[in-house]
């Protein structure tokens, strides 16, 4: 397995198993599935309500805990966010069954965010997460959010695929040493990913699949991915993309299938701000914070 190393020295795999939307009664064998295929990153997060049936799975792996490299997110906190945020992060542990994560992300870029950052810097300071960083936070808000902390994020977590590249927001975040990470790898098989044209035939010419194709050009670009799939086949497919290289060429014929634009939400739009601070507050009201890339 590839690995990339994060500003604060932790490695980290640059592919690992994603766990968004998968019911939490199915985590549990989707994880230990994934973990026999070879994965050793796993990505969840409070809101996707399956943190204990991956904390399952990953006690029942028998794996050394030195050899995995687990991350979860902490859901928007209001004032007093410092306080929630480490309430917030000891229930994920509890969850989990571990002593800390390797990496905790924000989710997203609202509430009390500095709050929020402070108490994350805490916790990394005391080891309860061995890397902090952030997920859907725009260049703007990223480069806020390094200029006005002592530690700045390890890694952001944004929509990344091949109809939505984040050119831009990859460049600053290789300025500022912060790992781009890609969730929605595969557009959620949008614009006909699995079957496009271009993907389908650059695969040909490596005998693999357009979905590997895609891996091997987010990999190629240093972006951490988190494919996700509850069929053992599908994933001893997607970690088998370290046996081939894009040329050149082909990964500018990918680049040219850049759109530009996000396919699934904005967060720069009122109404989405609106839903989130919603959602953030039912899951105060519930424990039951609502799943959202």
């Amino acid at each position: 397995m590839q690995h990339v190393t994060l500003n604060n020295g932790v490695q980290m795999p640059i592919l690992g198993f994603g766990v968004f939307q998968i019911p939490a009664d199915k985590t549990e064998q989707a994880v230990s599935d994934a973990l026999a295929a070879g994965y050793r990153l796993v990505d969840t997060a409070a809101a996707y309500g399956n943190e204990e049936a991956v904390g399952r799975a990953i006690k029942a792996s028998g794996i050394p805990r030195q050899d995995l490299f687990v991350t979860t997110k902490l859901w928007v906190q209001d004032a007093p966010a410092q306080d929630n945020t480490r309430r917030a992060l000891e229930t994920s542990l509890a969850k989990l069954g571990l002593d800390h994560v390797d990496l905790y992300l924000m989710h997203q870029p609202f509430g009390d965010v500095y709050g929020q950052w402070r108490a994350m810097e805490a916790a990394n300071r005391e080891g309860l997460a061995k890397a902090i960083g952030v997920a859907n936070f725009y260049p703007d808000r990223l480069l806020d959010l390094v200029l006005n902390n002592e530690i700045a994020p390890a890694v952001d977590q944004i929509e990344t695929h091949p109809f939505f590249q984040r050119t831009a927001d990859h460049d600053l975040m290789r300025e500022h040493g912060i790992q781009h990470q890609s969730w929605g790898g595969f557009a959620e098989g949008k614009n006909d990913l699995f079957t496009h044209p271009v993907l389908t035939e650059i695969g040909k010419a490596h005998g693999k699949s357009a979905a590997q194709v895609v891996l091997r050009w987010l990999i190629q670009r240093e972006i951490v991915t988190i494919p996700k799939s509850v069929s053992p086949q599908r994933m001893a497919q997607n970690i088998d993309v370290f046996d081939f290289q894009l040329t050149d060429g082909q990964m500018q014929q990918i680049a040219g299938l850049d759109t530009g634009t996000m396919l699934f939400f904005d967060h720069h739009d009122p109404e989405m701000v609106d839903w989130l601070t919603s959602a953030a507050s039912t899951a105060e009201a519930d424990d039951t914070p609502r799943a959202l890339q």
